[in-house]
């Protein structure tokens, strides 16, 4: 042990695509200058893990450890870092690194950085004891979301929001497609801006459906049928491109379909009047700093509470499996074998 940390960690690691992850002990990563230190609390299991793994997401690093809703505590900063105190509570969110410099960078939007690193992706994440992280895209946290409950906010709750803030100010109801992470945590800020939540989930799930109403949505029903009101605006975050041309019918003129995630499946033709009279579709890529802090604010405000279910690190491939197969209300987290 050096200063009291250990010189190797438990890591579950992905070593090829479409294959399970490896439960192995790696040396205890060093922070670089600007880089913090972090001994993981929690980390969340997010279905952008899953696009990577199954080799829907091209070139990860290889070997890579996944996971980027990473509460933790700094334990060591590297040179020069002055950003954060050992014993601070952090979050770690999908966005790693960006380069300051680019066209996009330099008008506000980092999320489309050309030099981009994200973490748990092209940098190792949190499926580990320890991880390493620049300290500038860490956020500090509020209290109340420092331990494994703020995790799902570090990725569902950002990019949520971040598609939350798409939609216009005037829409008040809006749909919701894949009723998950992100969704369950969206319903609790939308009734808190008195906006009317309409949730779509797969066929015969009754225990989503279920779970949406308890949070304040105000229908539900499978992603088949209709609601019983026009929608100002739908957002999507199950991977179905067919979707899209399903929910575009129940818009309303000047209707929004927002696409928050990251993969999608191929979106099937389907005829201009659906598009017609100023319904738009736009995807949603990565997140902001700023986001981050709205998120949290807005969370506050709306006194978000995220509903978890805990597996050991050791038990990742069971928490992504069951992920994959929507057994998980919530969302899934992971919490390291020795706490």
């Amino acid at each position: 042990m050096t200063n009291g940390l250990p010189g190797t960690m438990q890591a579950m690691v992905l070593e090829t695509p479409r294959s399970p992850l490896q439960l192995q002990q790696l040396p205890l990563p060093v922070p670089a200058p600007g880089q913090v230190l972090i001994r993981v609390i929690a980390c969340g299991v997010c279905r952008t893990d899953l696009h990577i793994i199954d080799g829907e997401l091209p070139s990860p690093k290889l070997p890579l450890v996944p996971g980027h809703e990473i509460v933790g505590m700094v334990v060591r900063n590297g040179h020069g870092t002055d950003h954060f105190r050992p014993g601070d509570i952090v979050g770690v969110p999908w966005l790693g690194y960006t380069c300051g410099k680019c066209k996009y960078c330099l008008r506000g939007q980092e999320n489309l950085c050309e030099q981009a690193l994200f973490t748990g992706y092209t940098i190792n994440g949190g499926y580990a004891e320890y991880t390493t992280a620049c300290a500038r895209y860490c956020f500090l946290l509020p209290p109340v979301y420092a331990g494994a409950a703020g995790a799902p906010l570090l990725c569902a709750g950002l990019i949520g929001y971040r598609s939350w803030q798409m939609v216009s100010q005037h829409a008040q109801h809006i749909g919701i497609y894949g009723f998950g992470a992100a969704a369950h945590i969206l319903t609790q800020i939308a009734k808190h801006q008195h906006k009317s939540i309409y949730a779509f989930t797969r066929q015969h799930d009754t225990l989503a459906q279920m779970f949406a109403i308890e949070l304040g949505a105000v229908w539900t029903g499978s992603s088949g049928e209709a609601p019983p009101v026009k929608l100002d605006a739908a957002i999507i975050f199950a991977p179905a491109g067919e979707l899209i041309p399903t929910a575009l019918p129940h818009l309303d003129k000047g209707g929004q379909i927002i696409c928050g995630g990251i993969h999608m499946s191929d979106i099937p033709s389907f005829p201009y009047h659906l598009l017609w009279e100023e319904r738009s579709i736009r995807s949603v890529a990565n997140l902001t700093r700023k986001d981050g802090e709205l998120l949290f604010k807005a969370a506050a405000e709306a006194k978000v509470t995220t509903t978890i279910q805990q597996y050991r690190l050791s038990e990742a491939n069971d928490a992504l499996e069951d992920l994959r197969k929507g057994l998980v209300k919530g969302a899934a987290v992971l919490i390291p074998d020795h706490i």
